[in-house]
């Protein structure tokens, strides 16, 4: 997602890798697969046994420091794609889960009750299960909801003084549209995150999952040029459903991704496509990259359910 010389807070950062160890993972990437831009994916999907050590690079939501991992993916002369959520872009508005991590973290000791969620006991539990549990039931909200119970968490912080806490994470700030035409200028490719960055599953409502397919793809556009790769947020089995890659496809893209490991070779779905991780690890990244084709059973299994 996100890269950072130094990470203050690693569960509320935990979109981003620290600068050193993301460019010796990127140099371990570079000496070992051969990275394409994304506009080779229609060769690779093609005939992948003629691409045995295909990677493509990519990174999701399009914060700001995403401009000094430029310069090192430039140096290594390595390419890669940016998908964007574009509510986000230009905007001082931070990712949701960045929101409500910074409740979960910071809130006050007490009790708070938000709408949709219920009760939020900082006395009686200890607040990581706490946190846990409310991530797990907020993504399961549709979309307008969502947004009433985090702008509840935002006025929780503002009413302890704490409404400028995200100012002192500026690791989660966005891009801005002048940044992103100047990385697309680089080289850089430049797909669709959805607008707003929520889950695609099946408890959103039908228009929102066409607006969250056809706004990016013309917002980004309309600032850089052709838009023809999506990704998912969040990506994985909950998070997807027939509705949101029917919306994708629906929309013009000819590709998205989820993040559900495996191997390209597997997908019987391009608008499935596997997509794996890359955790703040520093050594292995070859061992676990070649351990992949584990996951092979599950994603067509998930792509059978969602055909």
């Amino acid at each position: 997602h996100g890269v950072e010389r130094q990470l203050d807070d690693p569960v509320l950062q935990n979109n981003h890798h620290e600068r050193d160890a993301f460019a010796a993972m990127m140099g371990e990437l570079r000496a070992r697969f051969d990275v394409l831009p994304l506009a080779a994916l229609d060769d690779v999907l093609r005939d992948p046994q003629r691409h045995p050590r295909a990677l493509f690079l990519m990174s999701d939501d399009g914060y700001a420091n995403l401009l000094d991992a430029a310069d090192i993916l430039e140096e290594l002369q390595m390419p890669w794609t940016v998908f964007a959520s574009t509510r986000h872009i230009g905007s001082t508005e931070r990712n949701p889960m960045f929101r409500a991590r910074a409740f979960l973290r910071y809130a006050p000791i007490g009790d708070h009750v938000l709408p949709h969620l219920g009760r939020v006991d900082f006395v009686a539990q200890e607040r990581r299960a706490e946190e846990a549990r409310v991530i797990a039931l907020l993504k399961t909200l549709p979309a307008e909801r969502a947004r009433e119970a985090l702008d509840a968490m935002d006025a929780v912080l503002a009413e302890a003084g704490l409404a400028e806490l995200s100012a002192l994470f500026p690791s989660d700030a966005f891009l801005s549209w002048a940044d992103v035409k100047a990385l697309a200028r680089r080289g850089v490719g430049i797909g669709a995150h959805a607008h707003w960055h929520w889950p695609m599953n099946a408890r959103q409502a039908h228009d929102h999952l066409l607006e969250q397919a056809m706004l990016p793809k013309r917002l980004i556009e309309a600032e850089v040029g052709a838009c023809t790769a999506f990704a998912y947020p969040f990506g994985n089995v909950d998070d997807v459903c027939r509705g949101a890659w029917h919306a994708v496809r629906d929309a013009g893209y000819t590709s998205a991704f989820t993040t559900l490991s495996g191997t390209l070779d597997a997908s019987t779905n391009r608008f499935l496509l596997p997509r794996h991780a890359l955790g703040a690890r520093r050594r292995g990244l070859s061992s676990e990259i070649a351990m992949l084709r584990a996951g092979n059973r599950r994603l067509r299994h998930r792509q059978y359910e969602l055909r």
